[in-house]
């Protein structure tokens, strides 16, 4: 009676400790699953794109006379996500790009953009492997190499302006720490033009920003 007992003991401890294992495992799936998705507070995010460049211009005076556009550009694109909390984030942009300015009269030459961009972000769904993201932010743009010129003459241009920036994108974990990125951007710029001392009119470039890449979280 009591071997019987002894028996039953122990097969109620084995049946006791598979019904344990299996409640347990997919508390432990879901562990790596974290482990292998997912952003938290602390993480760093490096994201390298590659980004079409499409300006909607707009021109006042002058400028606007001459019907003068600027071209778009394809450029590779740096930018820096430190997470402040596991959804929020705040991303530096860094990249820069040269774009020829064309009007009625033909090409004026070409300058060089450098659009240091900082944005705050909300991150959905930090814990999955899919993360869109929504963020605002401050443009400031620095002009420089202007080669810009009408009829031999140089056209001068304002150095810098500030403005603000939209962006939405979505993150997609591939392994622990490598994601593909897609994002897009709105970002208001602007520079005055002048020929002579005489104003020619503002020329905001304000262009949209589409990006494809990579990212590793550290």
């Amino acid at each position: 009676m009591k071997y019987s007992l002894r028996k039953k003991i122990k097969a109620a401890a084995v049946v006791s400790s598979l019904l344990c294992a299996a409640a347990l495992a997919p508390q432990a799936q879901a562990a790596s699953d974290d482990a292998m998705s997912g952003i938290h507070a602390g993480d760093v995010l490096v994201r390298l794109r590659a980004i079409s460049i499409i300006p909607n211009v707009t021109t006042s005076q002058t400028l606007s006379a001459l019907n003068v556009g600027v071209n778009n550009a394809i450029v590779p694109e740096l930018d820096l996500t430190y997470m402040i909390r596991d959804d929020l984030g705040v991303e530096l942009i860094l990249g820069t790009s040269r774009h020829q300015v064309t009007s009625s009269l033909g090409g004026l030459g070409g300058v060089n953009v450098l659009p240091p961009t900082l944005l705050l972000q909300y991150h959905f769904n930090h814990a999955g492997r899919i993360r869109p993201y929504l963020g605002a932010g401050i443009n400031y743009t620095l002009f420089y190499n202007n080669g810009l010129n009408a009829g031999g003459q140089p056209i001068a241009i304002s150095n810098h302006s500030f403005g603000p920036a939209l962006q939405a994108g979505v993150d997609v974990q591939v392994t622990r720490s490598l994601f593909v990125n897609a994002d897009i951007k709105k970002v208001w710029m602007h520079t005055d033009a002048s020929l002579g001392g005489q104003s020619l009119g503002r020329l905001s470039i304000d262009p949209v920003i589409v990006g494809l890449g990579v990212g590793m979280k550290f």
